[in-house]
């Protein structure tokens, strides 16, 4: 029994199951997991916010949750929906989160693991040191001025390109070009930019890191050889996003969309689902503020991605061309744009709201550039192995173009902490292969492997959808955190 009462699931395949539409819903809702998955996410709320968000008005074919979902603030963590600006659809801050435009960056070198051999913990001591970690941490970029901050917000990574931090080719490998159009900096308010001056090229804290992993398996050799994935290779993974910025814009925007929910006279089952119609005044607001903080985060990500790359060359003590540091790709898991999508023969432009969810475009689809397909990114914990994976065709006729973000909390931070309290955890993780410098003890324990699910299940259940298949498995050998 979870938080709505008992749900109805009526099963559609092996992984696949449908809530039928009643009441309010104006649309079926749909989950993707296993059997064995479904008691914890019945149990703390989750299918009955994938019920909730189906009442939204203008929401299009499904209120549909991922195989990592779990309960989160209005919208489930794993949750996708689209919804109509022609038919009053609305946009929901509830529906991207408070961290806009989390999201993972992955890199490849031409380094192997045996060429890193005993100069593992130098290379960890050097990201965590040009790499600034912890909640409230100040950016390795000096404060920046509120022009600068604004150039920040309209340009995205191309801005941290124009700084010298990486190259013209990275945007190339970036979702959006790394730079979502349509942001308003007058739509953000001063405590934002308060916040947003003081921590650009900074990582935070929670479940944001840098790791660098070695490729353990190699699943589809096509794909991998576009990707340049090859068995024991090194790569590094950046997972971060628009910190304590993008999280003023969401709580200021959460009060704006309290007031439009009164104005448009729109009835929701969970005041946490605020909303206003895309096309209001509201909305169009909400988009501009949200557009400069998914920037932001594109621009901190690039910036990040060039700082490993200076810690990487002082701990080795070779040349950029020895290193090989290259970007695979950086996509984004909590965000709403607006993009074009085949709905019952006709192509609509709907406002796609990914809440811990990835997109996850097929070969040559616009603006995918690959031929096998968008790679996805999706990583485990600090204790687990992480994914590659690559777009596939079926997540445009289900999914609005989307798969899963990573593995999926089972255990709340304090829970976690409470579980894992006077463990040496740092000294485990070492005893099994993995280095681990972190500024909070605390943030490891919540962080650990018992706190999330399996992620090679959720992997597995995407993978079986046809949403993205399994291209690369990655093993960690040491990570950053706050």
């Amino acid at each position: 029994m979870d938080a709505g009462g008992e749900i109805e699931l009526r099963r559609l395949s092996d992984a696949l199951w449908e809530i039928p539409r009643e009441g309010g819903m104006r649309v079926p809702g749909r989950v993707y997991a296993t059997e064995s998955m479904l008691a914890q996410v019945r149990s703390e709320g989750g299918l009955a916010q994938v019920r909730n968000v189906a009442h939204l008005p203008g929401i299009v074919r499904y209120s549909l949750a991922m195989p990592d979902i779990h309960w989160g603030y209005g919208f489930p963590i794993g949750g996708v929906a689209a919804t109509d600006p022609r038919e009053g659809g609305v946009v929901s801050p509830g529906g991207v989160g408070y961290d806009i435009n989390c999201g993972v960056r992955t890199m490849t070198t031409t380094l192997a693991t045996a060429d890193v051999g005993d100069k593992l913990e130098r290379m960890v001591q050097a990201l965590f040191h040009f790499i600034p970690t912890g909640v409230g941490s100040s950016g390795a970029i000096a404060k920046v001025s509120n022009k600068t901050l604004e150039e920040v917000m309209r340009e995205g990574a191309r801005w941290a390109v124009a700084q010298g931090y990486g190259s013209e080719a990275d945007l190339a490998h970036t979702e959006e070009q790394g730079c979502l159009a349509g942001a308003d900096p007058h739509m953000v308010g001063e405590r934002a930019r308060e916040r947003g001056r003081e921590q650009l090229g900074t990582l935070g804290s929670g479940n944001h890191f840098v790791e660098i992993d070695t490729v353990e398996e190699i699943f589809d050799e096509r794909a991998a050889e576009e990707f340049d994935l090859r068995r024991g290779q090194i790569v590094l993974q950046i997972h971060t996003g628009s910190r304590g910025f993008g999280h003023q814009v969401c709580d200021d925007y959460l009060k704006v969309m309290a007031r439009a929910v009164r104005r448009h006279g729109i009835d929701l089952p969970d005041r946490q689902l605020a909303c206003a119609p895309v096309e209001s005044e509201e909305g169009r607001q909400y988009l501009g503020a949200m557009a400069c903080a998914a920037n932001y985060a594109w621009a901190n990500r690039q910036t990040i991605m060039a700082l490993a790359e200076r810690a990487l060359l002082s701990a080795l003590g070779v040349s950029p061309r020895d290193l090989g540091l290259r970007l695979l790709y950086d996509v984004c898991h909590n965000i709403a744009k607006l993009e074009d999508h085949e709905v019952e023969g006709r192509l609509r432009r709907l406002c796609v709201h990914r809440k811990g969810a990835t997109r996850a475009y097929p070969p040559v689809h616009a603006p995918n550039p690959w031929r096998v397909g968008q790679p996805v990114l999706i990583p485990g914990d600090m204790g687990s192995e992480s994914f590659i994976c690559v777009g596939q065709p079926a997540s445009l006729a289900a999914t609005f173009g989307s798969t899963c973000h990573g593995a999926g909390r089972v255990m709340s931070r304090r829970e976690a902490t409470r579980r894992f309290h006077g463990r040496d955890l740092i000294g485990e993780l070492r005893e099994r292969g993995i280095l681990v410098m972190a500024k909070e003890r605390a943030t490891v324990a919540e962080e650990m492997t018992g706190a999330y699910k399996d992620v090679s299940e959720v992997v597995e259940v995407v993978h079986a959808a046809g949403l993205s298949l399994k291209v690369a498995r990655l093993r960690p050998l040491a990570v950053i955190k706050g």
